[in-house]
């Protein structure tokens, strides 16, 4: 584990499900610490709020994406990041043209993507919440368990 960075950007290629999980996990986890963010590579016409199965997996956990906006690399108004994990390869191969003259860290988290989930809406339901316990398995591995007061 190491120190925790200034400021995290998670990166996926529609800034709709998995980044935004990411984003609100570790600010979840370590948002009063880090600034962080999520982005896109790519938006779908009229694409203006997060997934409704991710904001409801999210909701378990008392995060609350309603108001989320999904963004793209270049909705940023800084890219002064320390760290950047891409959750896609695609992603990866943007953070790696992004980092390119930056004194920027990149980690690449494959991740799955729970939209190609198929089933009843439980199941489906069930998806994210596995990608979702798998971002937060990585975030306490990579940045520790958030400090609280008396724990």
């Amino acid at each position: 584990m190491d120190a925790l960075p200034g400021a995290v950007l998670f990166a996926c290629n529609f800034n709709r499900v998995r980044s935004p999980m990411a984003e609100a996990l570790m600010k979840l986890a370590h948002g009063r610490s880090v600034f962080v963010d999520s982005v896109g590579l790519r938006r779908e016409p009229g694409e203006t709020e997060v997934d409704p199965f991710a904001a409801a997996v999210m909701d378990e956990l008392g995060a609350d994406l309603s108001d989320f906006k999904p963004k793209l690399f270049g909705d940023l108004e800084d890219e002064s990041f320390d760290l950047v994990i891409s959750l896609t390869p695609e992603a990866q191969h943007r953070a790696v043209e992004m980092a390119r003259d930056r004194a920027v860290d990149i980690e690449y988290w494959p991740t799955l993507d729970p939209t190609l989930a198929e089933g009843t809406r439980e199941q489906r339901l069930e998806a994210y919440r596995q990608v979702r316990d798998d971002l937060a398995r990585r975030i306490r591995e990579r940045f520790g368990k958030a400090s609280t007061f008396g724990g």
